[in-house]
């Protein structure tokens, strides 16, 4: 197969003019390739060449006219150049060996096939020739073309040992078969089954990462269950596996938590394509097998899953090497918010209700709507339709409110030092309480949301606040000091 027509290019004619100048046969291999196959956009390429790939790009780079950054790593004998809006990396050939307690390979200058042999797919493993005589010719043996035409995720060698070697390559299988919408060959993914316990030599931030791209792909519930039915997810992430399974007790059951949150997971995937609210959907339920409970007039309960999911968020954060900042603290708020929307679509929807929900969400109000929106997972086509048109009505109700009151990270009008100069008191206990019963009585709508309004209320409320303080103080009992006096003759 020629694919010379995808190949023809100032750059790619460059590196075909600096390999002949060298005698050095130069080759684009791997994911570039199979992205020209699958008519996708790709922004990196890596040429292997059959000798040194630093001397190879230290030419091209020379010839390059353009802007461009070029790096070198001696110790890899590996280099790169970012060219335009593209990165290409350099590598000589090399065939590569294993001991059994590191994913780092021994690494010995190879042909092209044993460059090949060692990708980690049949897909990953197929070249285009830069080569004068044969510009532009796919060379392919493994057949990778078939398995990207069958859809179809396999190891070019033995599984066992592809993925004994490197066992993050077992991440990778499921992460192509959910980004590509690929199935995983049955000897490979029974192979990841058998050496799914070699995950524990790899480092947590290289996991973490393919599990980010497994998120960020358009169904991720495909590799969450490829994830659960191989046994990783049980040793990368045992918290999740834990939503798994469905108790009954006297004939009734509930749902199966896991399942349910993969289906959030995907609802929300198709509004959003937002990691960390994706995050936030896997953790909404998080805290569900500590609050389960059977009660005989109720059912099953899970109550306050909302306050123990999201004080579990730092150590989940800190267990996956997830960033411990400002998204994180976004994944919390919208795992402690979650039922409130949806509550409120329960019931009779209250202006003061709406107030509270605008202030405690405020700029991520948008994000949790979608977060119930994609929560509401019933079977029955009923309660669905009922659910989404009170939640219209929440919608209509949130907007109103805020083009009303402008609510979104809304502070009151009065703060803590008008109050302590209204008052000509220091800060204090005092000044909270005030300051907390204007908030209130805000929210609540018993006064409108402006300065005098605001500062009346004040002057009333904190009248009686200092009063109180004042008698409190006054009615406290006086401590006598029962120390006897000494005597003279002591």
């Amino acid at each position: 197969m020629l694919l010379t027509k995808h190949i023809q290019t100032k750059f790619f004619e460059l590196v075909a003019q600096a390999a002949s100048e060298l005698q050095m046969p130069a080759f684009v291999i791997g994911g570039y390739v199979r992205d020209i196959l699958l008519d996708r956009k790709s922004k990196d390429i890596d040429i292997v060449a059959l000798g040194s790939g630093i001397e190879l790009a230290q030419v091209i780079a020379s010839k390059l006219t353009e802007k461009k950054e070029v790096k070198f790593y001696g110790q890899f004998g590996t280099a790169m150049i970012r060219y335009k809006d593209i990165e290409i990396e350099f590598v000589g050939a090399r065939k590569e060996s294993y001991n059994t307690n590191s994913r780092k390979p021994i690494v010995e200058n190879g042909t092209l096939i044993d460059d090949q042999n060692r990708r980690d797919f049949t897909i990953n493993a197929m070249a285009i020739s830069l080569q004068k005589e044969n510009f532009g010719e796919l060379i392919d043996p493994f057949d990778g073309v078939s398995d990207l035409e069958n859809k179809i995720i396999r190891t070019p060698l033995c599984p066992d040992i592809t993925y004994s070697d490197d066992p993050l390559r077992m991440m990778r299988a499921i992460r192509f078969a959910t980004q590509l919408d690929f199935t995983i060959e049955n000897k490979s993914f029974e192979a990841i089954k058998r050496n799914k316990e070699r995950i524990k030599i790899v480092s947590m931030e290289r996991i973490t990462d393919e599990l980010n791209k497994i998120i960020a792909a358009p169904k991720p519930s495909i590799g969450f269950k490829l994830l659960f039915d191989s046994g990783l997810l049980k040793i990368i992430f045992p918290q999740m596996t834990a939503l798994q399974g469905v108790d009954v007790v006297n004939g009734k059951g509930h749902k199966d938590n896991f399942y349910h949150t993969l289906e959030v997971l995907d609802n929300l995937s198709i509004h959003s394509d937002d990691l960390w609210l994706r995050w936030a959907a896997i953790l909404h339920d998080i805290a569900k097998p500590q609050t389960k409970r059977f009660e005989e007039n109720h059912g099953w309960t899970f109550h306050s899953h909302e306050f123990r999911g999201a004080k579990m968020i730092p150590g989940i954060f800190k267990m996956l090497r997830l960033p411990l900042n400002d998204k994180m603290k976004f994944v919390q708020k919208m795992v402690l918010l979650h039922l409130r929307p949806i509550v409120l679509a329960q019931e009779e929807v209250t202006d003061s209700a709406v107030r509270r929900l605008l202030f405690d969400a405020g700029e991520d109000i948008d994000a949790l709507m979608l977060l119930c929106d994609a929560d509401i997972t019933s079977k029955n086509e009923y309660k669905i339709q009922k659910y989404r048109e009170n939640f219209q009505l929440v919608r209509r109700k949130l907007k109103e409110i805020e083009e009303k009151d402008n609510f979104r990270n809304w502070q009151p009008p009065i703060n803590g030092e008008m109050i302590m100069q209204a008052f000509e008191i220091q800060q204090g206990h005092e000044v909270g309480i005030i300051k907390h019963a204007i908030r209130e009585a805000i929210l609540d709508g018993m006064i409108e949301n402006n300065f005098e309004d605001a500062y009346q209320f004040m002057e009333k409320i904190g009248k009686k606040e200092l009063q109180l303080t004042i008698k409190n103080e006054i009615q406290k009992p006086i401590e006598i000091n029962h120390t006897p006096i000494p005597s003279k003759n002591t």
